[in-house]
């Protein structure tokens, strides 16, 4: 049997964002990197987290931000 035979693989599904919060998105993470109070930078990555329906939390959209950051 193959290591990873048991795996199922995660379904492909493209990203459907609207413009408009894609833009927010991108200014809420520009914001969060010029603030220098480290409170006032949570607070900005937990605002993001009202445009997702699920379950995300400010320390993930923090992690994404940090993420991004270190991808440019």
């Amino acid at each position: 049997m193959e290591v990873g035979a048991y795996i199922q693989r995660m379904p492909h599904k493209p990203i459907e964002l609207p413009p408009a919060v894609a833009r927010r998105f991108v200014e809420d993470m520009r914001a969060f990197f010029a603030e220098k109070s480290t409170i006032e930078a949570d607070e900005i990555a937990a605002s993001c987290t009202q445009h997702y329906a699920g379950e995300l939390r400010g320390t993930d959209v923090k992690e994404m931000f940090l993420q991004m950051r270190d991808q440019a």
